[in-house]
């Protein structure tokens, strides 16, 4: 699978939105780890890596930030994320980093591996053919 936006269910009601994820239906793996991101100070980065197996979703569950793809020939793209019910599909040896992030931006990670340290790649000329 590429690297893609996913939109998630999103149930309308005047109470207040809600959305949810389901490995069978929506993601292309079993989830084996969650985590998050919040109180990004201004101007920071997260992320700066690329995962070996991995591979990983991305959800501004609130605020926003920015998704930003190195390919291997060093072309960049950028993906905004600002909605819940979006998410960035990011496959493995897919460098990454995070960026932008608005005030009170909280990402949730969404992962098909348990951490790992031997898992990342931190040196970005590795993914260079």
């Amino acid at each position: 699978m590429k690297i893609q936006l996913i939109q998630f269910p999103k149930i309308t009601d005047p109470r207040g939105n809600l959305t949810f994820l389901q490995e069978q239906d929506q993601l292309p793996f079993k989830i084996q780890r969650v985590f998050w991101t919040y109180d990004v100070p201004g101007g920071e980065m997260r992320g700066g890596h690329a995962y070996k197996s991995q591979q990983e979703i991305i959800i501004a569950l609130s605020g926003s930030f920015d998704v930003v793809i190195t390919r291997p020939d060093g072309a960049t793209e950028k993906f905004s994320l600002n909605r819940s019910y979006y998410g960035l599909y990011v496959p493995a040896l897919t460098w990454r980093h995070m960026e932008n992030f608005s005030t009170n931006a909280l990402g949730l990670h969404v992962s098909s591996g348990q951490f790992n340290p031997d898992d990342y790649i931190r040196d970005i000329n590795l993914l260079k053919n």
